[in-house]
């Protein structure tokens, strides 16, 4: 298989337009990741699981669970298969030229179970439970294959920019579905519909949104050849496994790539679990309704706007490195923050809940672009599958340390406060991280800035 041209040889036109197609697989998918993942699966799953509980217990496959700590193994269940999946799917996607095919075939699958959830009633946690793991697995995948695409339609001096404006595109989409969900949420009653209808409608219009705007990268973003594939026999699986066998055996050569992927695996783990649990802790601890944490994160959303082209600024002045690392020192503040804010007293928690705003965005998307520089090309999707199995798949331990301090406490707050030491663990191995020299293992250009 033919070595495609550089992306560098492709006009500036022609990149553009890509991009402008790509940032709306962050777009589309983020109406999952918000709406359902986000804000209102985990406080319905409660509600569902109390239905069916007894003596404030469920049976989950002999084990006894409180209804109040089931979201949170829903979700470690669900990374712990995304490990044994993303890589197969980066091999994969690294082998084939329809890398937009396969993001949309994912989205597609992941999109359908997320509308299913509209059928999740009664104390029928199980079907809920099942159709959210499909869909998380899903979205990850398609995730990992949209990523890999990022060093193919950008230069190393446009990744910063890209990555930053495809999550705010992100963090828009999602932030513009959630509020029209907010107001059917705020408004159920006043409608006739109930508040637990609709949470179901929002749920299902997630899917639809996620299934329709990911037809646009589908359609944009064009069949790049793939580059520098390993020559192994067999089928189509046999063959991928041969090549994800040969970039694992490949992997030692690349030790500040190693090195990034643990201090992401901290640091985002911390990331992730609290966004995941935000709407546990401000329900069920804070004892807000649902609807006003449906404001509070519709709030986050836009400041993340604001926040993720921000840092992407910073990043052009200072390099990305540094701007994660003091993005990471933000969220050890609010952690502590968090702990303390008071029980129904709104302020605090709106002081917070921009704080999260204003790192959430900045940090995920430089961590994106900033580790596509280690990535050896050809080799895209790979690499990024190992990123999100850091992400989604082997970073279960955030959600796991938080459903084991609730169950051991019975309270929210020291389980939110534990999350502290992922941020600190991931900020001091990212201090390690030897920018020029990673990139130079890669064989990548370094950028003006790094």
């Amino acid at each position: 298989m033919s070595t495609p041209a550089g992306v560098g040889d492709v006009s500036p036109a022609e990149r553009a337009r890509e991009q402008k197609g790509w940032f709306f697989a962050d777009w589309a998918v983020s109406a999952f990741q918000t709406t359902v993942s986000g804000v209102l699966f985990a406080p319905y799953l409660i509600e569902i699981a109390k239905a069916a509980a007894v003596d404030n217990r469920i049976d989950v496959l002999g084990l006894s669970i409180a209804p109040g700590a089931l979201p949170s193994y829903v979700i470690t269940f669900s990374t712990l298969l995304s490990a044994l999946i993303y890589p197969l799917v980066g091999a994969i996607a690294d082998r084939t030229s329809r890398k937009p095919d396969l993001m949309a075939g994912f989205a597609w699958a992941g999109a359908l179970c997320a509308a299913l959830l509209f059928f999740m009633t009664g104390d029928n946690w199980w079907f809920g439970s099942i159709m959210f793991i499909i869909a998380n697995l899903c979205a990850g995948a398609a995730v990992v294959v949209s990523d890999s695409i990022l060093p193919l339609i950008s230069t190393e001096e446009e990744r910063d920019r890209v990555s930053s404006i495809g999550w705010a595109y992100g963090y828009a989409g999602g932030g513009l579905l959630l509020a029209v969900n907010f107001l059917l949420v705020t408004f159920a009653d006043p409608l006739g519909l109930g508040t637990a209808l609709a949470v179901r409608i929002s749920m299902l219009s997630a899917g639809l949104w996620w299934a329709g705007f990911i037809i646009i990268p589908w359609r944009r973003i064009r069949r790049h050849q793939p580059a520098d594939v390993e020559d192994v026999s067999g089928g189509v699986v046999a063959r991928s496994f041969g090549q994800l066998f040969v970039t694992l055996r490949e992997l030692p050569q690349y030790p500040v790539a190693l090195t990034f992927l643990l201090a992401y695996l901290f640091f985002n783990d911390g990331i992730q679990t609290v966004i995941s649990s935000a709407s546990i802790y401000g329900v069920e601890e804070l004892g807000f309704e649902t609807g006003t944490m449906l404001g509070i994160y519709l709030l986050v959303q836009f400041v993340a706007v604001g926040g993720a082209i921000f840092f992407g600024r910073l990043a052009k002045s200072f390099g990305a490195k540094r701007v994660i690392l003091g993005g990471l020192v933000g969220w050890m503040v609010i952690v502590v923050a968090a702990y303390f804010v008071p029980e129904q007293t709104l302020v605090p928690l709106l002081v917070v809940a921009v704080g999260i705003g204003l790192v959430m965005g900045g940090t995920q998307a430089l961590a994106r672009s900033y580790f596509s520089l280690f990535i050896p090309a050809g080799k895209e999707a790979e690499y990024f599958s190992l990123y999100h199995a850091m992400d989604r798949g082997t970073s279960w331990l955030g959600t796991l340390v938080f459903g084991l301090v609730y169950q051991l406490t019975d309270s929210y707050r020291p389980a939110i406060l534990a999350l502290i030491a992922f941020f600190v663990l991931g900020g001091a191995l990212l201090a390690l991280v030897n920018t020029a020299k990673g990139i130079e293992q890669a064989g990548n250009r370094t950028p003006q800035r790094v």
